[in-house]
């Protein structure tokens, strides 16, 4: 009953990122880590088709363990984060539009305003590109999610995010998608974006890191 429970909240959640706007058709994808593995959205299956059977539980070394589909092809992305970051509990893999307008350009988002250290780092970086799927697309997406960090763009792809849960990982989406969407409308402008400096963000994370001690989300 757990399990089914479990893909079943997968399920209700893959499909919110359509409503929401962060994924449109097939593309993207999303996972919950569980015991010994995690389970993950299948390939080529419309979110409003998917029902709980036909989630995949993939083990760590990306073996089906429960399934009839075929996983997403983007399952090693989220694997490799799992095994390398214990603090992700989901992981999110989307298109939305203004994420994916800068990384076509490979623009990281800079820390023109302070809520992109809920990214983790004094910036949301932009991994450098590579065929999706691949060992080397995780590689690159570890080096930009390094220390801290827990959300990148993907050069001419899209984003990737993670969090403790399915509900806090699409918030975080969420935040980012419109972080992007200002700068992005910022830039439009045409005048030079002011940048906070790395003091003043290491600042606004420490502020963040002590709302997550005491249960807290925002300011």
């Amino acid at each position: 009953m757990l399990a089914h429970t479990k893909r079943y909240a997968l399920v209700e959640t893959a499909r919110s990122l359509n409503r929401t706007g962060l994924n449109q058709g097939t593309s993207g994808n999303i996972s919950l880590r569980v015991e010994n593995g995690f389970y993950i959205t299948p390939s080529a299956l419309a979110y409003d088709q998917c029902r709980p059977a036909d989630i995949v539980e993939l083990d760590m070394e990306g073996r089906v363990v429960v399934g009839t589909r075929k996983p997403s092809s983007e399952w090693r992305l989220h694997r490799d984060i799992y095994a390398h970051r214990n603090q992700a509990g989901a992981v999110l893999h989307a298109h939305p539009p203004w994420c994916t307008t800068l990384a076509c350009l490979e623009l990281s988002i800079p820390s023109y305003h302070y809520m992109v250290a809920i990214g983790g780092g004094d910036s949301i970086a932009c991994a450098p590109y590579a065929l999706f799927g691949t060992a080397e697309l995780s590689a690159n997406v570890l080096a930009a999610m390094d220390n801290d960090r827990c959300a990148c763009l993907l050069a001419h792809h899209g984003m990737v995010c993670f969090s403790a849960d399915l509900q806090s990982v699409v918030a975080l989406a969420l935040e980012i998608e419109n972080l992007a969407r200002i700068y992005g409308q910022a830039m439009q402008t045409g005048e030079k974006v002011p940048l906070l400096t790395r003091r003043e963000m290491d600042q606004v994370r420490k502020r963040f890191a002590a709302y997550r001690s005491i249960g807290g989300q925002g300011e």
